[in-house]
C-alpha cells in the first residue's frame, strides 16, 4: 500500500470519527461527509497514475473525471430514489393520508396496543422508510398513550419494528435500497428469504416487552384521538394514501417488468401522485381554500431533508475513493482470512457495529470490499448480501443511537441512552441472533 493510500484512508477515518460523534460536536454529519468526499479525491489527484493506468500526464484529469462521474452516476440513482420516496411520503402525510391508520390502533388493552403498534410499524416501514414510519407512529402514540413510562416502551418497540420491517423490503431501508439499486439483491429474493427472520427479530423483543405491560389504557387517552381537519374529503385522503403507498409497492414490480433502474419507477409514482393532487387542488382553488393550497407538491419539495441527501452523496463518494485505491478489496480479503470465509460471522459483526456507527457507510464499504460473483455466497441474492441487509438493518436497533429511526425517536420522546441500553438492548440482541438462526435454517432446508 502506498503512502498516498494511507493518507486517504486516514482522512476517511478522521471524517468517519467526527460523523460518529455528531451528537457531541453538534456539527451536522452531512458537512463532514462532504468534506470527506472532497478531501479524499483531492488527495487522490496527487498521483492518480498509481491507481489508474491511463491517468498519465495531460490525460490524468480526464481519467479521474471519468472515474468520478461513473461513481457519481451510480450514487445519483440512489439519491433520486430517496428524494422521490421522501416527497411521496411527505405528500401523503401532510394531506391526511395516514389519518385512518389511527382508527386501526385504537384499543383499551395495553398489550393489545403493543401488538397493533408492532405489526403496523413493521408493515409500514417495509413500504415507506423506517425513519418516516417512526415519526408517524410516535405522533400517533402521543395521542393514544398519556402515561410517559408506558409510552417509552411503545416508542422503543417502534424503533425495533421499524428497523426490522425495513430490513426485508427492497425499499424499506437506505441500506437495502443501496443493495437492490446496485443489483446485489432482487426484490423477490430479499422478501422471500428475509421476511421470516426479520419478523422473528421483531416478535421476540415485542413479546418480552409485552410482559411489562398490564391493564388498560386510560379512557381519556383513547378518546383524544381525532381525525385532523383537512382540506380534502375522506375519499380524497384515502385516494392519496393508496396512490402513494400502492405506488411504492408497485416500484419493484415496475423494475421486474421493464428492467429499468428503481429510481425511474419512483419518479413515475411521484408523477402520478403529483398529477392527482393537482387535480384535487384545482377544485380547492375554485373554493378559495388558501390553506390547503400550501400542501401542493412544489411546496413539499422545499421540505425534503436535503442534509440527509447530501450526507449520502458525501459518504458514498468518499467510499468510492477507497474502492478506487483498492483499500476495500484488501479489507475484504483480510476479513475472509481472519474468519475463514464465515459470512455469518462477518455480517453478524457488521450488524453489531451498525448500532454504534452509521450503517450507510458500513454497507457502502462492504459493497466495495466484495465483488459480485456468478455463484456462491457473493452471487445475486447470495448469503452475504442478504445477511448484510438483515444485520445492518436490524442491528441498528441495539442502541438508541444506532439508526436514524432511533435517533429521531430519542429526540421526540427524550429516551436516554442508558435507559434504552439497560431495558431494550438485550431484548433486541436476542431477536437479532434468533433472526440469523432462522435464516440459517431457511438456507439449510429450503434454499
Amino acid at each position: 500500500m502506498t503512502t498516498l493510500s494511507i493518507v486517504i484512508i486516514v482522512a476517511f477515518i478522521i471524517g468517519y470519527f467526527f460523523i460518529a460523534i455528531e451528537s457531541v460536536t453538534k456539527v451536522n454529519k452531512a458537512a463532514i461527509a462532504l468534506l470527506m468526499f472532497v478531501v479524499c479525491w483531492t488527495i487522490f489527484m496527487f498521483d492518480p497514475s498509481a491507481y489508474l493506468p491511463n491517468a498519465i500526464g495531460d490525460k490524468a484529469a480526464l481519467a479521474v473525471s471519468e472515474v468520478i462521474e461513473r461513481h457519481l452516476g451510480a450514487t445519483s440513482t440512489t439519491l433520486f430514489f430517496l428524494m422521490g420516496a421522501m416527497t411521496i411520503v411527505e405528500l401523503v402525510d401532510q394531506n391526511g393520508g395516514f389519518n385512518f391508520v389511527r382508527g386501526l390502533l385504537i384499543t383499551k388493552s395495553k398489550k393489545g396496543l403493543l401488538w397493533r403498534i408492532a405489526f403496523m410499524t413493521f408493515i409500514l416501514s417495509a413500504i415507506l422508510d423506517n425513519l418516516t414510519t417512526s415519526i408517524v407512529m410516535i405522533m400517533l402514540l402521543r395521542k393514544l398513550v398519556s402515561d410517559k413510562k408506558d409510552r417509552l416502551i411503545y416508542a422503543s418497540l417502534v424503533v425495533i419494528a421499524a428497523n426490522s420491517g425495513g430490513a426485508f423490503s427492497p425499499i424499506g431501508d437506505v441500506t437495502t435500497i443501496m443493495l437492490w439499486n446496485k443489483g446485489l439483491l432482487t426484490a423477490g429474493g430479499v422478501i422471500t428469504e428475509l421476511l421470516v427472520p426479520s419478523l422473528v427479530s421483531m416478535l421476540i423483543p415485542a413479546y418480552l416487552l409485552s410482559l411489562s405491560l398490564n391493564g388498560n389504557i386510560e379512557e381519556s387517552a383513547v378518546t383524544e384521538v381525532k381525525v385532523d381537519a383537512a382540506s380534502f374529503t375522506e375519499k380524497q385522503r384515502k385516494a392519496i394514501f393508496f396512490l402513494g403507498v400502492g405506488g411504492l409497492i408497485f416500484v419493484p414490480i415496475f423494475k421486474a417488468i421493464t428492467h429499468l433502474p428503481p429510481f425511474i419507477g419512483i419518479l413515475l409514482v411521484l408523477g402520478v401522485l403529483w398529477t392527482a393532487t393537482e387535480v384535487f387542488y384545482y377544485n380547492l382553488k375554485k373554493k378559495a381554500d388558501v390553506g390547503g393550497m400550501k400542501k401542493r407538491v412544489h411546496n413539499m419539495l422545499s421540505r425534503i431533508d436535503m442534509s440527509t441527501i447530501l450526507f449520502f452523496l458525501g459518504i458514498l463518494m468518499a467510499v468510492a475513493c477507497l474502492e478506487t485505491i483498492g483499500a476495500l478489496h484488501m479489507l475484504g480479503d483480510g476479513l475472509d482470512s481472519l474468519f475463514n470465509g464465515n459470512h455469518y460471522l462477518v455480517t453478524g459483526i457488521i450488524g453489531v457495529l451498525s448500532s454504534i456507527v452509521d450503517n450507510v457507510p458500513l454497507v457502502a464499504g462492504c459493497m466495495g470490499m466484495y465483488p459480485l460473483a456468478e455463484t456462491g455466497d457473493l452471487a445475486i441474492d447470495g448469503i452475504f448480501w442478504q445477511l448484510l441487509a438483515y444485520c445492518a438493518g436490524v442491528g441498528g436497533s441495539m442502541l438508541i443511537i444506532g439508526s436514524a429511526a432511533g435517533v429521531v425517536v430519542m429526540g421526540l420522546e427524550k429516551i436516554t441512552f442508558g435507559w434504552y441500553m439497560k431495558r431494550i438492548s438485550w431484548v433486541v440482541f436476542l431477536g437479532y441472533i434468533a433472526g440469523i438462526a432462522v435464516y440459517w435454517v431457511e438456507r439449510a432446508l429450503f434454499f
